[in-house]
């Protein structure tokens, strides 16, 4: 009993002295300068910090020398990135508010009624100018990578160029008629994850059975190009004017395996209503057809799966055929770099248009003394 006791005693004053008032009391007259931070404690990691929004980020140390040493105090500014602010951009919000779906991209884009041949690249879109506009002022992505360069951690822009560098605007994905946000949010999680950079949504339906889908897209629709269309013939019809063929899936007698289809050239990849289908207009208006081949009792996939497996097999394909998926040109993959940055936070947007206003200034005072 009396070991007991003295078990139960050390175990205590052990919790004791590591509590953070003990830590506090302890500790108190530790000075950090670079910080200024009124207390040792609030490098002691504390396990409910990670719920709370206002907790200052922590770390453990071995010694208070190295705690207290100015090399690790500079790292831990330099390691901690600003928490992104939860805004409005939801799947939801955005597919019933087209005018935050334009505001969502960054760098001017090209006008939507192209002709395809007056493209450059004829057969290979690309979207976007290199050209951010402020104003009167703008920006080339060039400039936009120099000024953001200090603000975006070096671990998030080699995350970024990892992306771009497989990124693929030659086969994107069309829903059309959904009705379930939860798969359209699926789908959009899916396209991203594969390398698809364009996703386009057709008459999508007000009556909706899902309206909490953050955790399902997990923020994918931050990093697409989403476009919105009132009508399919509408769509077809600038997509065609793109350089891609429209195929939608449909189990026909017509229809052709997936997997005896080439994707190495431009493709639109279409799936319909959950209970419905594609539409016999868009069926009407498609290039080709083709299908899933399926072995069991149930002949039909959930929509957001059967639009996963068509992108996934699509990036093998065209990994067999062409070396890899991503398909972009140096400069290309530079503008969309620009692209990703810009979208990372609302700081990015504040120091690129203030260096917009600064340069648009600066031309306009060597014109007046020229």
């Amino acid at each position: 009993m009396a070991s007991c006791r003295i078990v139960s005693r050390s175990s205590l004053f052990l919790l004791q002295s590591c509590s953070p008032r003990r830590t506090q009391r302890i500790f108190s007259s530790v000075f950090l300068p670079s910080l200024h931070l009124p207390s040792f404690s609030l490098f002691f990691t504390n396990r409910f910090s990670r719920s709370n929004p206002n907790a200052v980020s922590t770390r453990c140390f071995a010694s208070i020398s190295a705690a207290t040493s100015p090399l690790e105090v500079e790292d831990i500014v330099a390691d901690v990135e600003p928490p992104e602010v939860r805004t409005q951009d939801t799947v939801e919000h955005l597919l019933t508010h087209s005018n935050d779906v334009a505001r969502l991209m960054k760098m001017e884009r090209r006008s939507v009624e192209l002709d395809g041949a007056e493209y450059p690249h004829k057969g290979r879109w690309f979207p976007y100018l290199d050209k951010y506009s402020c104003g009167s002022s703008w920006l080339n992505s060039g400039e936009i990578l120099e000024a953001l360069d200090s603000l975006i951690l070096d671990s998030r822009k080699e995350r970024f160029k990892n992306v771009v560098r497989n990124r693929s605007y030659s086969v994107c994905l069309v829903v059309e008629g959904l009705t379930d946000f939860g798969n359209v949010s699926a789908a959009f999680r899916s396209a991203d994850a594969l390398g698809f950079q364009s996703v386009h949504v057709v008459s999508c339906d007000a009556s909706k059975r899902y309206r909490e889908n953050r955790h399902v897209s997990m923020g994918a629709e931050k990093w697409l190009d989403i476009e919105l269309w009132n009508s399919t013939p509408e769509c077809f019809k600038i997509l065609k004017s793109r350089g891609y063929r429209i195929v939608s899936t449909h189990l026909g007698a017509n229809a052709v395996s997936v997997y005896d289809m080439d994707w190495s050239c431009p493709t639109a990849i279409v799936v319909g209503n959950e209970s419905r289908g594609i539409s016999n207009e868009a069926l009407e208006l498609s290039d080709l057809h083709c299908s899933i081949p399926m072995n069991g009792m149930v002949d039909s996939f959930n929509v957001s799966v059967a639009a996963g497996i068509l992108m996934h097999h699509a990036v093998c394909n065209r990994t067999s055929r062409l070396g890899c998926h991503g398909d972009l040109t140096s400069e290309e993959r530079q503008i969309l770099l620009a692209e990703f940055s810009l979208r990372h936070s609302k700081s990015a947007i504040s120091i690129a248009n203030e260096l917009a206003k600064r340069k648009g200034s600066a031309i306009s005072s060597t014109e007046v003394l020229l």
